[in-house]
């Protein structure tokens, strides 16, 4: 309240307000962290993974013993935060944004965040935040570098006017191929949160409307405005093909070498996969929220709404294979 653009008015409409989380990995944590220290009245987090040892590089929300655990990292995120500011309501929820729950699972909130690791999910985010008018922030990081914007649906450029939102991005770096510093992830983050408060706390004025990117390595920050594409395909043509489904594509988990088969609208009673499993894999474990097994050179990890992933692979027919083996198909 001190912080003159915002004073007391300012705080009490970001204690007032809401916005919804997607993904919750390093970025995410850090954005979440951020957020609700700052006072956020409201807070969901979605998440489709757990969390493991080697998160904890730059995953700051999670610890040894969450690895330990395998918590997702929503539920884990949620309990943390919870003891952070217990005047937030923080909703951590357990789900792999997808088409057919989109709209679900982002209706309702002002601010859509990207804690995400692929340019599929993004592309979704960014079709639903066209089509219902909702602002989103894009955030992104790999190795020493990041980017970031805030999309403004009808006013700024959307993310499909710079990225061709019909196939393929190109070839990707990622953290699992090429690291990433921890430094990014929470410049990014930071700047990312500030451009939401502003948003939150009725402060849009302030919005500098650049795209944003940095290396924290070289040293080397660059911004521009970026300008809406009069042919794009998501706001100026209306062509929604992430939302409805048409563009749906096969997305790995960044930082494993895995394989997500996804979600299936079971309802598995994780007690019972228990005990039929374990006289046939190896090492068979649960915690309530998901079951892991081996099946070396494989581990393999089930969520109660019959979502998997499989790690020691990125080949889908392997994962599909024994998850018709083991789970039934």
């Amino acid at each position: 309240m001190l912080f003159q653009p915002l004073g007391r008015e300012g705080q009490e409409r970001l204690a007032g307000s809401s916005a919804v989380l997607v993904g919750c990995g390093a970025i995410g944590a850090a954005t979440a962290n951020l957020l609700v220290r700052a006072g956020v009245g409201r807070l969901r987090i979605l998440d489709r993974d757990f969390v493991e040892p080697s998160n904890l590089q730059r995953q700051t929300l999670f610890d040894e013993a969450d690895a330990r655990d395998a918590l997702p990292k929503a539920v884990a995120a949620e309990r943390k935060l919870r003891s952070v500011n217990s005047e937030v309501q923080v909703e951590g929820m357990i789900a792999d944004l997808r088409p057919g729950n989109a709209e679900e699972l982002l209706s309702g909130f002002p601010l859509i965040l990207d804690g995400t690791d692929n340019f599929e999910t993004r592309f979704l985010i960014n079709d639903f935040a066209v089509k219902s008018g909702t602002p989103w922030i894009y955030a992104a990081a790999v190795a020493s570098y990041g980017i970031t914007m805030t999309i403004l649906p009808g006013t700024t450029a959307c993310l499909a006017c710079l990225l061709d939102s019909s196939g393929a991005v190109g070839l990707e770096e990622t953290c699992d191929t090429v690291g990433v510093l921890g430094s990014i992830v929470n410049l990014i983050a930071s700047l990312e949160v500030a451009e939401a408060t502003k948003l939150l706390a009725g402060r849009t004025s302030a919005l500098h409307g650049r795209l944003v990117s940095c290396d924290v390595w070289s040293g080397r920050f660059q911004s521009l405005e970026p300008q809406r594409n009069p042919q794009c395909r998501v706001c100026v043509q209306r062509e929604f093909l992430h939302s409805s489904g048409k563009a749906e594509a096969h997305v790995t988990l960044c930082g494993r070498d895995s394989v997500q088969i996804h979600e299936r609208n079971r309802c598995l009673d994780l007690n019972a996969l228990q005990d039929r499993l374990a006289p046939t894999v190896s090492d068979v474990r649960q915690n309530g929220f998901l079951l892991r097994f081996l099946i070396p050179p494989y581990e393999m990890t089930i969520f109660s709404d019959g979502r998997a992933i499989l790690k020691g692979t990125k080949d889908p027919a392997v994962a599909r294979s024994l998850y018709a083996k083991y789970i039934g198909a």
